[in-house]
């Protein structure tokens, strides 16, 4: 996003809470193509927000001193307040890393996670085991949330979030209040469809959108008076049996996209509009059938990282020729689309074409790129009207 939108996202987002956490990605000074743009440096700078960095403790002591001293050094110009020890194996192995992080190099300990089973949080392919899997992560997050009161200084961190500087506001531009309701809008929430930017539910429902959430595992069908459908990221390939059995729904989903109503697919929403999914263990599984095309998963991650595109059609998001930055990370191939019905160029970090525009009104758009709609004023609104324009 621009950094007066990022700013203003952060501040939409804090004002009714008393604290605001950012959790950084991947590691502190880590941006698009190498470089700290979009890292949790910048955004921190940008915010200012002090760090306390996590440092995994696993196999050194002293040398978390060096690391500690290194991130701080590296960027005088941010404010890395402390340190939390993780992965730390016993009372003498705590001592001596905290007292060298303290000692040798004058930065904080805030406390430390020891090395227990307990206290790993469950993965897959995508990364963390998601929060709409329920029982497993609030299990997890109980224990983990005893361990933090025992072994770190909650008052402290609470202290040093206080200590922050309150930013400047600015007349807002992207979250409107008391937009009356122009249209009902179907979002897929369930556990194969969770990778979703609440900013966009929040920008859509500011710009004249009621967001409705249905459920493409157990819902038999669309929701009634609906004028558009928003199919977020998730895990279609976990859940594909129970996506292939609900007939109802697939459907319904297919008769309202060749009826021309707006239909808006990221990543796991673009594999649910395909033929179908190749699961890991090679078994097929019959999807909506809108997009031509199977998506296949792979052993490995296939993308992951910051990207520029380029619309190459008028669609139900941007007009021809208009820019938007996205994210991209997927663990399946999909075939590459005919020109014709291609949704976008991708300009960098290498070009390509990406996702699909189809539909009679060109009204389906759906792709492997995740877009913020913070990243262009425009994006929530277009959206909004493209179903209101549809009847």
């Amino acid at each position: 996003m621009p950094e007066d939108s990022l700013k203003e996202t952060f501040l939409h987002a804090a004002l009714k809470s008393q604290v605001a956490v950012v959790e950084g990605v991947m590691g502190l000074y880590d941006g698009r193509g190498g470089s700290v743009s979009g890292s949790t440096a910048e955004v921190a700078k940008l915010l200012s927000a002090p760090v306390v960095l996590v440092i995994d403790a696993a196999r050194i002591s002293g040398s978390a001193a060096a690391i500690a001293l290194g991130y701080r050094k590296l960027d005088p110009g941010l404010d890395l307040a402390g340190v939390v020890l993780n992965n730390l194996g016993g009372p003498k192995h705590l001592r001596w890393t905290a007292e060298a992080v303290e000692r040798r190099a004058g930065i904080r300990v805030f406390g430390h996670l020891p090395r227990k089973e307990e206290l790993r949080l469950p993965e897959r392919h995508l990364g963390l085991v998601p929060a709409a899997e329920k029982e497993e992560v609030e299990e997890f997050l109980e224990g983990l949330a005893e361990q933090i009161e025992a072994t770190v200084d909650v008052e402290g961190l609470l202290n040093l979030a206080n200590s922050a500087p309150p930013l400047p506001e600015a007349r807002p531009e992207l979250f409107l209040e008391g937009k009356p309701s122009k249209v009902k809008l179907a979002v897929a929430l369930d556990e194969a469809f969770n990778f979703y930017y609440q900013d966009n539910f929040d920008l859509l429902s500011g710009r004249g959108a009621e967001l409705v959430f249905v459920s493409p595992l157990r819902d038999r069908g669309l929701p009634p008076d609906i004028r558009g459908v928003y199919l977020g990221g998730g895990f279609p390939e976990v859940y594909a049996e129970g996506l292939e059995g609900n007939e109802g729904f697939k459907r319904e989903l297919k008769e309202a996209a060749e009826a021309g109503m707006p239909v808006y697919a990221e990543c796991g929403g673009l594999m649910y509009l395909s033929e179908g999914i190749v699961d890991f263990e090679g078994r097929r599984y019959h999807m909506v059938g809108i997009i031509p095309g199977w998506a296949k998963m792979q052993r490995r991650r296939t993308r992951m990282g910051y990207a520029t595109a380029e619309a190459l059609r008028e669609n139900i998001l941007l007009s021809r020729g208009e820019r938007v930055r996205g994210h991209m990370f997927h663990w399946s191939k999909f075939r590459e689309p005919e020109e014709e019905a291609a949704a976008y160029k991708i300009l960098e970090p290498a070009e390509q074409i990406e996702g699909f525009v189809l539909g009679p009104r060109s009204n389906v758009l759906a792709s492997y790129l995740h877009l913020h709609f913070g990243s262009r004023p425009n994006l929530a609104l277009r959206f909004v009207e493209s179903c209101a324009s549809w009847r």
